[in-house]
């Protein structure tokens, strides 16, 4: 019988490289153990990537300026901030990001997709994502599509972070497959900085990224399968200890990561560099 193919989006993939205890209170303990409060830099990007989202839902001649303080409000994610005072804060700093950023959009032009889910099979994954956006723009042998991820998070982004990202890479593969037309550029924008770094894929750099992804799926299935016979949770799924312990949602409930200092749910919006927010 054939395997079952291992069913993924990049944060799932991302999980298990990151910690593979992080993956396995997220994905395979159930109950899952009980998250964290939530932060307040998920909510501040959470709220910037939907009101660029409905900026594009509105007509050509809508997508003004002035338009944006209603989307932004409509979209705030209040959680996980200090106060009203910080609140207050992060939202006149998020809209100026959006101001600045729409500044260099041409309001005419829409997306091939955005919020665009694209899917793809391979021997060993069923993956599936969704794109920030998904633009499609003149190449050489003719229309080409570009991944765009929108970025609120640390600052220093640049090519070597996009030429890295296998989130970007596995949109690309699937997003190539999905339209029937060729995808290789991925593309940062980073709103705080008002930035773009880009990398430009070959055949072979995204054929890479997969077989990376699907040697971290066939470790996973090869840790789950070993639970199930009976292994030890813990030794199937090891902590990764680091800095990264003191943001993880699953921090008081790992005996490792509750040896580590825990972060504020706000700390990262008063940092210059707070951790990436999708």
């Amino acid at each position: 019988m054939p395997e079952r193919l291992f069913t993924c989006t990049p944060s799932k993939l991302g999980a298990y490289a990151d910690c593979p205890r992080r993956y396995r209170y997220a994905y395979v303990d159930r109950p899952a153990p009980q998250k964290g409060p939530p932060w307040a830099h998920n909510s501040l990007g959470a709220s910037v990537h939907t009101a660029l989202k409905n900026w594009y839902a509105l007509s050509a001649d809508r997508r003004r300026p002035e338009a944006l303080p209603a989307l932004l409000k409509g979209t705030w994610v209040r959680e996980g901030y200090r106060d009203d005072e910080q609140e207050r804060a992060a939202y006149q700093r998020a809209l100026g990001w959006l101001e600045g950023y729409v500044a260099t959009l041409d309001p005419g032009d829409d997306p091939l997709g955005v919020e665009r889910v694209v899917a793809v099979k391979t021997a060993v994954l069923a993956f599936n994502g969704r794109a920030d956006r998904i633009d499609s723009r003149p190449g050489p042998d003719g229309p080409e599509l570009v991944i765009v991820d929108y970025k609120t998070g640390r600052t220093g982004l640049d090519a070597d972070d996009a030429r890295g990202s296998q989130a970007l890479a596995l949109y690309a593969y699937a997003a190539e497959r999905t339209f029937r037309r060729p995808c290789r550029r991925v593309e940062l924008h980073h709103l705080p900085t008002g930035t773009v770094a880009g990398h430009d894929h070959s055949e072979e750099s995204l054929a890479r990224q997969l077989s990376r992804a699907e040697d971290t799926a066939r470790d996973i299935m090869a840790a789950e399968r070993a639970v199930t016979d009976g292994a030890d949770p813990d030794e199937a799924f090891p902590t990764v200890a680091g800095p990264r312990c003191g943001w993880c949602d699953y921090r008081r409930t790992c005996p490792v990561g509750a040896q580590t200092p825990g972060r504020e749910p706000w700390s990262a919006i008063d940092r210059p560099a707070a951790p990436v927010a999708d």
